[in-house]
């Protein structure tokens, strides 16, 4: 099993920045690394579905990124702490959104389907 908390969230003004982070744990780790699973934030609006906003491999420095977040996000991962980070600068309205990590030991988490494992989700909401 893998616990993900996300923090971090919350209200900001457009053009300004937020840095989430979340928190893994969990009886799979002792088996199976954290340093050894990909991980990937995605966000979700009410009503709408679930999409990706990045990725970083286990290995390789994979990060892939959304076009609408490229240049603005950064995503990093700190294997000793066991949390992974997305750094938001520049953040538009319409980033607002619930965000959520998620974590998969075989593949990059870029589509919802490729996680095994997800966070409850933090509020993000950028004003104008």
């Amino acid at each position: 099993q893998v616990q993900l908390v996300e923090s971090g969230g919350g209200l900001v003004q457009a053009g300004g920045s937020l840095r989430l982070s979340c928190a893994a744990s969990g009886r799979t780790f002792s088996r199976f690394p954290f340093s050894e699973h990909a991980l990937g934030w995605f966000r979700q609006l009410p009503g709408k579905e679930r999409e990706f906003v990045a990725a970083i491999s286990s290995r390789d420095n994979l990060t892939p990124y959304a076009d609408s977040v490229k240049g603005r996000f950064t995503i990093s991962r700190d294997n000793a702490e066991n949390t992974v980070y997305l750094q938001m600068d520049n953040l538009k309205p319409e980033d607002t959104a619930v965000y959520y990590c998620a974590a998969d030991r075989l593949r990059l988490p870029t589509t919802t389907n490729y996680a095994d494992y997800w966070g409850q989700g933090t509020q993000v909401t950028v004003s104008s």
